[in-house]
């Protein structure tokens, strides 16, 4: 099939390179120039694992190509996919303002028959509005073509997407009427040949369909964040707590690990954008509300933790942080708990040395050179001369360290852990003082 794509960014690429790959012949549209300049060399401006060889191989079979040319994107494509950002309005509600400009744009060049395929994460209500707009578009052309609108919302996890695009638990589908359902069945076949993973809906469930997902997903994070500070308060381990529900098949051990909270492109934005399309309803979301402040609590927990361990004065600390990104395999810094450490640590006097495997140059790009920051190329290098060492993302080669070399480098053996790798009792017997989340006493002293 011949499909375009609009926007390049992390679902647009991810799902062109997948669809590219099973054989559809996918255009991409995007108006920044610099970033289909680099696409066509091949220059990937993600991490992702596996999507630099998918992209590559398909340009080189012709399957893909990227391009700043509308109006070829829209003659091109059969299937029109909308997969640009929706950054969170000053109000926390999502802008829709880069949706409805495509949107216009399709419709500006529209000659044949065409789905339209919401891809972006939207507010219920948003398929009417591009449908409409398409209408009005066409009206004033006098063109007389046959469109449908449908939701098609993603489920990607960053570090997992290609996967995930590859082998989906389930791809839900909204629609108006009938018509589109056989073009979105040949679109998909691919992908649903082991057993039937389609599932077709309404359009404004399918759009509430994405954001539930992503607030259930974020709510459980919030609970297990809420009950490990109730632990540490009680004298309880939250991992033996956690370890006890996740048994329960109706709980599951996904999501349930406690931290220093959520970040990334999806939670955040998501939950708040519901919020707000709750109270736009005329509903308040309590749950949602308390999801949003407990994750938002979170997040300044290390630097509580550190501040709290060295008498509330960090002027003229050095500390070394492992993990920059929100999540492993990724270089994703949107809404990271480490930019909110780091911050705060900075805004107290304290210098920074860091070291994440991916996400360094996006700190370097977001925050500049700056005296009070050292970005550095191993774990090992950020230790050197730093007063602790504070973890903030759970990537695999910080596991297992050399806990000798982590004291022979730091000035005194104190970790604070965001994401609970190590055994306090371990950490005891090594004589590392360990700060860890809900780990039952809040401070383990060596002996």
């Amino acid at each position: 099939m011949k499909v375009t794509v609009f926007g390049i960014g992390y679902v647009g690429l991810v799902q062109a390179a997948v669809l590219a790959e099973v054989g559809h012949h996918v255009v991409c549209v995007d108006i920044d120039v610099n970033k289909v300049e680099q696409l066509q060399q091949g220059n990937i401006p993600i991490y992702e694992p596996g999507l630099t060889p998918l992209v590559e191989s398909n340009i080189k079979a012709g399957r893909l190509e990227f391009t700043t040319d509308a109006a070829f994107g829209v003659e091109h494509g059969e299937v029109q996919f909308i997969a640009v950002g929706t950054p969170p309005d000053e109000d926390g509600s999502a802008d829709l303002k880069y949706v409805l400009a495509v949107a216009k744009t399709i419709a500006q060049h529209m000659s044949h028959n065409t789905v339209i395929i919401d891809k972006s994460t939207v507010p219920v209500g948003t398929a009417d509005k591009v449908r409409d707009i398409i209408r009005l578009v066409l009206a004033q052309r006098s063109i007389d073509v046959i469109f449908d609108v449908v939701s098609n919302p993603e489920f990607l996890k960053e570090g997992a997407a290609v996967a995930d695009c590859m082998r989906p638990d389930r791809i839900i589908v909204g629609t108006y009427d009938e018509r589109p359902k056989d073009v979105i069945r040949e679109l998909y076949e691919p992908f649903n040949r082991n057993h039937e993973k389609l599932i077709f809906m309404d359009v404004r469930s399918a759009e509430l369909t994405k954001y539930a997902a992503n607030c259930m997903l974020a709510t459980k994070i919030s609970f297990m964040n809420e009950m490990a500070n109730l632990a540490e308060l009680l004298g309880a381990d939250i991992e033996a707590v956690r370890r006890g529900i996740g048994s329960d098949p109706r709980i599951g051990y996904h999501f349930i690990y406690p931290g220093c909270g959520y970040g990334g492109s999806c939670f955040p934005k998501d939950v708040q954008a519901l919020i707000k399309t709750a109270q736009s309803s005329g509903y308040e979301p309590q749950i949602l509300q308390a999801v949003e402040g407990v994750n938002s609590r979170q997040k300044h927990k290390l630097p509580q933790l550190v501040k709290q361990h060295f008498a509330g004065d960090v002027k003229g600390l050095t500390f070394a942080v492992w993990g920059l990104s929100f999540k492993p395999k990724t270089n994703d810094i949107r809404e990271a708990s480490s930019r909110v450490l780091m911050e705060e640590l900075w805004q107290a006097g304290a210098t920074v040395q860091a070291f994440d495997p991916e996400a360094m140059e996006e700190i370097q790009r977001v925050y500049g050179v700056q005296d009070n920051l050292a970005l550095v190329g191993t774990k090992e290098a950020a230790l050197k001369g730093a007063d602790a060492l504070i973890i903030c993302t759970e990537w695999q080669l910080f596991k297992a360290p050399d806990f000798e070399v982590i004291k022979q480098q730091l000035k005194q053996p104190v970790i604070f852990d965001g994401r609970n790798l190590f055994e306090p009792d371990r950490m005891q017997r090594k004589g590392i003082i360990y700060y860890a989340i809900g780990r039952g006493q809040s401070v383990r002293m060596p002996e």
